[in-house]
């Protein structure tokens, strides 16, 4: 059976001067390309005098498309995904395609480019070490209550799509579990002509946002939220859980100081004499 070749392509998330060399060099050599929209990807490919053959590989095709894809690659064809902007996958079809590919022996490779996510955590400017892609969320029931629950208690940025009609509700949401103090930024129209960084608390951010006629995308990087220090009380209670699992007083003063920042000290003298700290 012939090696065909699936190629990831990032596209641009607005400004079509980030295409890439690679990637106007890979969409003008495949042998066909499936695309999240048609129409957006039609103007892309005649801004990079691009013309290969298109199919459409979007949410409600993509079990059916998906196989119509792995024929291609059977017929050893180089066949491109891309999403209407960005990587596709990410909140994006395609996933199913990379999986069968990879499961039928074809090759599997990517083109990088833009990123709404990368781009966003850069500039919300709340740190890019450690975060938390959270996609769209979930419009209703037990698993959004959950993913709320799970961000207001988040020590990492979290990343959000969020559609405009539906922004301010969201805030409110988020708000409802942190507090209207926890910061946040909203990135609209990134790389685009009015593109616009907005940052702030979260209470904030619903006065200045709510009432606008909010048009295009958005992005939105929720800070992280501050852990409660450690009462001394429980610190010692904690300890004297590790004493009771056979620890000495030292060593449990000395681990619990380590992990809640309670001072050593104390620790260890609450537990010799078998009082809570004053």
């Amino acid at each position: 059976m012939p090696e065909g070749v699936l190629v990831l392509c990032a596209t641009p998330i607005g400004n079509l001067a980030d295409v890439s060399d690679r990637l106007r060099e890979t969409l003008g050599t495949v042998d066909v390309v499936y695309a999240e929209d048609t129409r957006r990807i039609a103007i892309l490919l005649r801004h990079i005098g691009a013309s290969p053959p298109v199919r459409s590989l979007f949410a409600g095709n993509e079990a059916s498309r998906t196989a119509d894809l792995m024929s291609d690659l059977d017929r050893g064809l180089t066949v491109a995904i891309v999403s209407d902007a960005g990587m596709p996958t990410i909140s994006d079809p395609g996933g199913r395609a990379v999986s069968q590919a990879r499961e039928m022996g074809h090759a599997v490779t990517v083109v990088p480019g833009p990123s709404a996510v990368v781009a966003a955590i850069a500039l919300a400017g709340f740190g890019g070490d450690r975060f938390v892609f959270e996609g769209f969320l979930p419009r209703k029931g037990r698993e959004r209550a959950e993913r709320l629950s799970r961000m207001a208690a988040e020590d990492r940025p979290v990343v959000l799509f969020v559609s405009p009609h539906r922004l301010v509700g969201d805030l409110e949401s988020i708000r409802r579990v942190t507090g209207p103090d926890r910061p946040l930024a909203v990135i609209r129209e990134l790389t685009k002509l009015h593109e616009e960084v907005w940052t702030g608390g979260i209470g904030e951010a619903i006065e200045h946002w709510a009432g606008r006629d909010i048009k295009g995308e958005l992005t939105v990087v929720v800070g992280p939220g501050t852990t409660e220090p450690v009462s001394a009380v429980a610190a010692v209670d904690e300890a004297r859980g590790l004493v009771a699992d056979g620890a000495t007083p030292s060593e449990a003063a000395r681990r619990v100081a380590m992990s809640t920042g309670v001072s050593r000290r104390e620790i260890y003298e609450s537990l010799i004499r078998g009082q809570d700290p004053s």
